[in-house]
């Protein structure tokens, strides 16, 4: 008796590219990606088109300029100082607890769940940087400013709701946002100096 060869049977791959798709499709949904976070801003409305360009000049008293040279020091409000003083220089800038003449003017407007209230509104924290500057002190200038408002807000929110900013409801947010507006204006970059 003579054996024959045995033949292999073929294995059925035409379900082998949607099982392929369907497994690309599942990663892609389940897999969480990690976004890169930038910083937050929010652009001036822009201006009306019967709107005259004499109507946008802001009054200097409501400007803080902030300056960062190419060799990273810091400047606010034309005088030196360290990036350490710079949060108290922009909360005391913003709130001007003492309606200071020099500081940004105080208009009382009506505020939900605080009442009239005197705001700095019109306040506008100016940051300018020379192209040489380093990326790190530019961030670190940016948290400073970031986390003047934040403290202010959350002294705010502790000494009235009993908690802070992020705990807050919407509205309750949207309140202490009104008294303390985040305003801050950045300049292109520019080579101002040599390096």
């Amino acid at each position: 008796m003579a054996k024959g060869k045995r033949e292999v049977p073929e294995l059925n791959s035409s379900s082998t590219a949607d099982i392929s798709f369907i497994l690309l499709i599942f990663f892609l949904i389940t897999t969480s990606m990690d976004t890169d976070q930038g910083l937050a801003r929010r652009l001036p409305p822009p201006p009306e088109q019967n709107q005259k360009s004499d109507d946008i000049k802001l009054k200097e008293r409501n400007v803080l300029t902030v300056f960062l040279n190419f060799q990273d020091q810091l400047m606010c409000g034309g005088e030196y100082i360290q990036v350490t003083d710079l949060r108290r220089k922009a909360k005391e800038f913003i709130a001007n607890p003492n309606n200071d003449p020099k500081m940004p003017e105080k208009t009382t407007i009506e505020v939900p769940l605080f009442g009239p209230t005197e705001v700095t509104t019109n306040h506008v924290i100016s940051l300018r940087c020379d192209r040489g500057s380093s990326y790190e002190a530019y961030i670190l200038v940016q948290n400073e400013l970031v986390a003047a408002y934040n403290e202010l807000r959350n002294e705010l929110g502790n000494s009235k709701f009993g908690k802070v900013y992020a705990e807050c409801d919407e509205v309750q947010q949207e309140s202490i946002r009104t008294i303390y507006p985040q305003n801050i204006s950045e300049a292109e970059p520019k080579k101002y100096g040599d390096k």
